[in-house]
């Protein structure tokens, strides 16, 4: 106001020279209220604009910094002067995700800027299709366990530029070997050196291509992983490296990654589809009646040949394999309280059957008749 009042004397002598020196307007909620004040304006001149204009409705996820979901609504039209526009019009914090609540939400803000539905031509929804962010499956235990440590694992060996070259170098160098011994192929654009792909928040095509991408540079991060243990120049970067070299050379992490990527390979498969920019409904129904079928198949017949991938994995990477025919012991539990019941049954119910059952659910929820 003072750098206003320089320039221009109405604004010293009426405002300044007649406000009481106290108000400052700093305060949490008058500055809220400003910013209110500001939205409404914008947002009653984005309206005056679109008229009754035909719009298209653009929907896509965000968070907010204290990382709640939230839906930022975008709308494209074609303004009086003939050009097309597009203009952010509100952001929806998000109560539910069910799409009931999800269409109740956007239908409020249509009308609370007097925006006809039947006005719509077009609309779009990227990642808000997919809010939920959390994948049904992480209620299971070791799951969520599961994702925090390959989220971990990933952070610390993609944490510098020369720990990437370091893991693209030995990457390099396995696949030479794998070549000279015949156990892979060669050919064009096949076994090009990568790094390993971070997992976004709600993408959960993002947490696949992790999964796959780890399995693929597996030996390679674990000599990435070595290295630093030997070599790091602190002793919380040795410890954390060390951490995570005895979870990639676990049973138990190496079995819920193959689970994970055969069952979320078949679910990626749809959502890849249903993506595409023209879909009828009668293919996206079967779509995703292939993908439950798959999926039901998967829970039905494929243990065995899961077991035996895992096994045969774990052997090439000298990761130690627990007896199946053991009786499990639980962790954190009193073994008086605990069934009887071996590794396999465990593994197999507790773990690949309950991850199944819940992907089940989920598809069933999110499409019924």
């Amino acid at each position: 106001m003072e750098l206003l009042a320089s320039y221009n004397e109405q604004i010293g002598a009426l405002v300044l020279g007649n406000t009481p020196q106290n108000a400052k307007y700093t305060s949490h909620q008058i500055q809220k209220e400003i910013l209110h004040v500001f939205a409404r304006n914008v947002q009653s001149s984005i309206r005056h604009e679109i008229g009754d204009a035909r719009f298209c409705l653009i929907v896509n996820e965000a968070r907010d910094e204290s990382r709640r979901e939230q839906m930022t609504l975008v709308i494209r039209f074609v303004d009086r002067s003939g050009f097309i526009r597009e203009r952010f019009l509100d952001i929806v914090h998000v109560k539910d995700t069910t799409i009931v609540t999800f269409k109740e939400d956007i239908s409020f803000v249509l009308s609370h800027h007097n925006l006809d539905v039947q006005n719509i031509r077009g609309q779009g929804y990227d990642g808000a299709s997919n809010m939920r962010g959390e994948w049904n499956a992480r209620k299971i235990s070791d799951v969520h366990t599961f994702f925090q440590n390959l989220i971990f694992i990933i952070n610390i060996v993609s944490a510098s530029c020369k720990r990437n070259d370091k893991l693209r170098a030995f990457q390099a160098s396995t696949i030479e070997h794998l070549v000279d011994i015949g156990e892979i192929e060669t050919g064009k654009g096949v076994n090009q050196v990568g790094g390993l792909q971070r997992p976004g928040d709600s993408r959960w095509s993002s947490h696949f291509k992790s999964i796959y991408s780890l399995i693929k540079m597996y030996g390679a991060t674990c000599l990435v992983l070595e290295n630093i243990v030997l070599d790091g120049s602190t002793y919380s970067q040795r410890g954390d490296t060390t951490f995570s070299f005895k979870l990639l050379m676990s049973f138990d992490f190496a079995l819920i990654l193959h689970i994970m990527k055969d069952v979320m390979g078949i679910t990626d498969m749809l959502c890849q589809a249903l993506q595409q920019k023209s879909q009828d409904i009668l293919n996206a129904m079967h779509l995703v009646t292939t993908t439950k079928t798959l999926i039901q198949k998967l829970r039905d017949d494929g243990w065995k040949t899961l077991l035996e991938e895992v096994t045969s994995f774990c052997k090439h990477q000298d990761i130690k394999v627990p007896d199946m025919d053991a009786c499990f012991s639980s962790v954190g539990r009193s073994r008086r309280k605990q069934k009887l019941v071996t590794v396999e049954h465990h593994y197999r119910v507790d773990i690949f059957t309950a991850i199944i059952d819940q992907q089940l659910q989920e598809l069933n929820n999110r499409f019924n008749e």
